[in-house]
């Protein structure tokens, strides 16, 4: 709430007021004064001199009633209105229970100390409120009812990837958050092109009367994708464990069939057309279940044994096991690695087996393989010349493959390796021509150990 502020005044009026009541108070004896000079009862000179000390009399209770109400009712005022203006440092003098006026001025010494104890904690709460604001790992965004950002916090502005000048006052559809302000409470969105996935929650609050929308974001692409993964794995288990057990009959039936055809007599044709239906049902079974098995390693991947290995020695034997297309192997600093280097030396295989492939079906130029090294991590890029990402949603997704011999488990083995690492792969589509960049952010060996 605001308040007018006016140039404070000195109370001439109440003095005046002061000065007017106290000559009421003597104007009878100066008129019973004047009436006995008149009747000739009192000569000039004690008329003068009763007059002077009536007036002297008058100048007397005026001024000690002037300091005694009107300075303390001043005070008291100019006490209230720093209050008003947020100053609580004034305190009024000649507080005590003894009087009206010290009574008030009790009050008010108490009124502006309450005032100056809640200022402080509402000043120590909102630097709390900011602070937490601060670290927290959740964006948090506030628009008022013009849709207008008035609050944002380090995590929203990572997100948005702009400055904190280029956020607050800006309308949402300019931060491309309007589709936010309008979708349901506990939906899960995603922003921009990123995979990440986000758990909206929404909330009115009301601020100087005015309603104001605050989103609140908390990132659930980890426990999504564990529930994802737990889902593959129960599929998998189900689908390998009935498939096998009637795959493995009719192999065995379809073996023992083929073997009593060739001693039976009859149409040759006939024969012939036996032994390979037969064989097709055979072989047919066996590709089923060594399909089937492939799938089962996914939902079986144990977890990794984690110990330093070098990287570099791990590349050149990833790159030197490939021999259908040159890989270019860029040499990156000396970093070592806490892993399992089973398990990523096959997601590197798999990953180096798909930019081949891809390759290979467009203008099969080499391969390019290299890593870098940031602050507490190592990047592995590998660069293919291919047809690019076909369908960048399903690039993990168990089962999904472009390819017509592909059994859809690389990317997503490779996935789920570099997740029980503490990394993560990316696949996205080259800037400088045909082609796609497998990234793979792995953390440094030191940095694995603290997690």
């Amino acid at each position: 709430m605001a308040y007018e502020t006016s140039p404070r005044r000195r109370p001439r009026q109440a003095i005046r007021r002061v000065w007017l009541y106290s000559v009421l108070l003597l104007l009878p004896a100066l008129i019973f004064l004047a009436v006995f000079f008149y009747e000739g009862r009192i000569d000039v000179a004690p008329t003068i001199l009763i007059g002077v000390c009536l007036l002297i009399y008058l100048a007397i209770c005026a001024s000690a009633l002037v300091d005694g109400i009107i300075r303390p009712l001043q005070t008291l005022s100019n006490v209230v209105s720093s209050l008003r203006e947020g100053d609580y440092s004034f305190r009024a003098r000649g507080a005590s229970s003894g009087d009206a006026l010290g009574e008030l001025a009790m009050e008010i010494n108490a009124l502006a100390d309450l005032l100056q104890k809640q200022r402080v904690r509402s000043l120590e709460a909102t630097a709390l409120l900011a602070r937490i604001l601060e670290v927290m790992h959740a964006p948090l965004f506030a628009f008022d009812r013009q849709n207008r950002l008035q609050l944002i916090n380090s995590a929203g502005l990572n997100l948005l990837g702009r400055p904190y000048a280029r956020c607050i006052g800006h309308f949402a559809n300019e931060l491309h958050l309007d589709d936010w302000l309008g979708a349901p409470d506990q939906s899960i969105r995603s922003f921009g092109g990123a995979p990440a996935r986000w758990l909206l929650r929404k909330v009115v609050f009301r601020q100087d009367g005015a309603p104001h929308t605050l989103l609140v974001l908390a990132d659930v692409s980890v426990p999504l994708q564990e529930e994802e993964k737990i889902a593959w794995m129960r599929l998998i288990r189900v689908l390998g464990h009935e498939l096998s057990n009637s795959l493995a009959p009719i192999k065995s039936i379809a073996g023992s069939l083929l073997a009593r055809v060739e001693s039976l007599r009859g149409d040759e044709t006939v024969t012939k057309d036996f032994r390979r239906g037969l064989g097709v049902v055979e072989s047919r079974a066996d590709a089923i279940h060594r399909f089937v098995q492939s799938y089962r390693q996914l939902a079986q991947l144990p977890p990794p044994h984690l110990r330093s290995v070098a990287l570099a020695p791990l590349m050149e034997r990833v790159t030197l096991l490939e021999l259908r297309l040159p890989v270019q192997l860029d040499s990156g600093p000396a970093v070592r690695l806490s892993a399992d280097p089973d398990q990523l030396e096959q997601m590197l295989i798999n990953l180096l087996t798909n930019a081949v492939e891809a390759s290979l079906s467009n203008t099969s130029e080499p391969v390019r393989a290299s890593w870098t090294q940031t602050d507490a991590s190592v990047q592995i890029v590998i660069e293919d010349r291919g047809l690019g990402i076909a369908n960048p949603e399903n690039l993990f997704v168990p089962f999904y493959t472009t390819k017509s011999t592909g059994s859809g488990i690389g990317l997503a083995l490779a996935q789920q390796i570099a997740r029980a690492h503490g990394g993560e792969i990316s696949l996205v589509d080259r800037e400088d021509g045909d082609g796609a960049r497998a990234i793979v952010r792995l953390p440094l060996a030191s940095a694995a150990s603290e997690m």
